[in-house]
């Protein structure tokens, strides 16, 4: 399967489960791998027959950054519904870490993986 990388994409919003982590808004850094069959956009050279990759990341961070989760497991399931809204795209794996997050570590953080189905008629995931 074709894929579409959008790699280190910086949020920031109120992302934890302590009260200081509740009070201002923190950076989280995204990777996304966005699963699609690309033949065709790279067939007719038509921005029409692309996954409009922009198109997402701009509902990704308008959603992150009005968002108030609290483990990071919950920010990258939004995410990962975001991505699957679009009809070309037939699975997405999406990390989120907190830079910082724990004393020593870089970052810390969560990474899933979510593909479309159809359950009676119904597409979901």
């Amino acid at each position: 399967m074709d894929r579409i990388l959008i790699s280190d994409l910086r949020v920031r919003c109120i992302i934890g489960i302590n009260d200081e982590e509740r009070r201002e808004r923190q950076d989280v850094t995204m990777n996304l791998v966005i699963f699609a069959d690309l033949i065709n956009a790279g067939k007719s050279d038509r921005f029409e027959d692309a996954v409009d990759y922009r198109r997402i990341k701009k509902q990704i961070v308008a959603m992150v950054e009005a968002s108030k989760f609290h483990p990071v497991e919950a920010l990258a399931e939004a995410v990962a519904r975001i991505c699957l809204e679009n009809p070309r795209v037939s699975e997405v794996q999406v990390r989120v870490e907190k830079p910082s997050a724990l004393r020593f570590a870089r970052s810390v953080g969560a990474e899933i993986r979510r593909r479309r189905e159809t359950h009676g008629g119904v597409i979901g995931y």
